[in-house]
């Protein structure tokens, strides 16, 4: 039913797991046909140095059948919306997701988490929030919505959100996807994985999204041509090599 997985980490955020490789088969057997590899951005203390990110252009577009998006899960700073990661490079990478995440930016309060994330949402650096229904990060949702819609941003369902970590987010991204569904914004579903095992898992995002029965065409999750053709409206290059899921 779910072909994309926007949000997974691997052994360069070194409280993940799993390495490229693993990841590969996993993806071949669950029927992935593409995945971003969006390791943390390098404001978090244990995230890979930025030559990372740069070096990223040495992974083959496609293995086996399976396409690899060059990615970065980066930090939002501050409520100005700056995130960890430089123009010059950000150009580089084919999928740009940012989040709050507590040793980067504490949490304050509902104001300041709708400041800055509108501003983030703004900017026009960033493809995908993610996990925005943590609770820890109570924010204004219909401003958040209407702002991601606006400005053609996505909006992550993040299912570990549920399953391991942000417990308590389900209220919160139940009244995401009811906003996004009704102010017309697109969502993205993010497996978050920290090891292979969990690529594609998107059970939890999945019953939010039945139950509201959101539109299906505004889902990134569906196929890989839903992603890209997403993220070249956004004014990412097209990537020749992923003509193949065309």
């Amino acid at each position: 039913m779910y072909r994309v997985d926007t949000h997974t980490h691997t052994v360069a955020s070194t409280h993940a797991y799993s390495t490229i490789h693993d990841y590969l088969p996993v993806a071949k057997a669950k029927g992935i046909t593409l995945f971003a590899t969006t390791d943390h951005g390098p404001a978090m203390a244990d995230a890979p140095h930025y030559w990372h990110f740069v070096n990223l252009r040495v992974l083959p577009r496609v293995v086996d059948g399976v396409g690899i998006l060059r990615g970065i899960e980066a930090n939002i700073k501050n409520e100005q919306g700056e995130i960890d990661f430089g123009d010059p490079h950000l150009q580089e990478l084919d999928i740009v997701l940012a989040g709050f995440h507590e040793p980067v930016f504490p949490p304050r309060d509902r104001e300041s988490h709708t400041r800055a994330m509108i501003n983030t949402i703004r900017s026009g650096k960033v493809d995908i929030i993610s996990h925005p229904g943590n609770p820890a990060f109570p924010i204004d949702i219909d401003a958040v919505v209407r702002a991601a819609a606006e400005h053609q941003v996505a909006l992550e369902i993040n299912n570990s959100s549920f399953a391991h970590s942000r417990k308590g987010s389900e209220a919160n991204c139940r009244a995401i996807v009811e906003a996004a569904r009704d102010l017309g914004a697109w969502l993205a579903f993010g497996s978050d994985s920290h090891v292979a095992f969990t690529l594609g898992d998107f059970e939890h995002c999945h019953a939010l999204v039945d139950v509201a029965r959101f539109p299906r065409e505004r889902l990134l999750a569906t196929s890989p041509e839903s992603l890209l053709g997403f993220l070249e409206r956004r004014g990412h290059p097209r990537i020749a090599e992923f003509d193949i899921f065309r």
